[in-house]
């Protein structure tokens, strides 16, 4: 598994782009290849969760998707996914309410190529694990978490740590967005 201080590997993945429902809105492709290139001098928050049509995943999608005005704020993408196609991801948000619309990048790694680069491959069920990274804008990774199949991660933590990394400061323990650094 990448961890901190390692830089994230070549990849290109078909997303699904913030905002759509459809194969085609306004004139419009629903569907964007992304590399490791894509948002230069950007922060970017990528996610993996097992399965599209699961149970805990959307709750997890849901809540990124409500901090997305705190991403923006600190300049970051946000990009989910799993080894689903593109075309389940569309489907899921027409078919999931508090997916509707979705804001932000939904990411269609289908052959597993970012899900094995990334190193998060469940042995056991051959899908991604509930993996968070935090890359910096030269494409480094600064922060990794991981959880078990069946427990949803906390998005607010991940705005938490972002903002910490952000302030390139000494961080105690438990500081609140926009505390005091030592």
């Amino acid at each position: 598994m990448l961890t901190v201080g390692q830089k994230i590997p070549e990849f290109s993945v078909v997303t699904v782009k913030p905002g759509f429902n459809q194969h085609e809105e306004r004139g419009e492709s629903a569907f964007e290849v992304i590399t490791e290139q894509s948002f230069p001098g950007k922060w970017k928050v990528l996610y993996f969760y097992p399965k599209d049509f699961t149970f805990v995943c959307p709750t997890e999608i849901v809540e990124f998707a409500k901090l997305n005005g705190e991403f923006n704020e600190r300049d970051t993408v946000v990009l989910g996914g799993s080894t689903d196609n593109e075309f389940v991801k569309l489907a899921w948000r027409r078919e999931h309410k508090d997916l509707h619309a979705l804001n932000q990048y939904s990411f269609a790694d289908v052959q597993g190529k970012l899900t094995d680069g990334f190193g998060v491959r469940d042995a056991e069920s051959g899908c991604a694990l509930r993996a968070t990274f935090i890359i910096d804008p030269n494409n480094v990774v600064q922060h990794v978490s991981v959880n078990s199949l069946n427990v949803g991660r906390n998005p607010q933590e991940i705005v938490r740590i972002l903002d910490g990394l952000q302030t390139d400061e000494l961080c105690p323990c438990n500081r609140p967005v926009g505390g005091e650094t030592l």
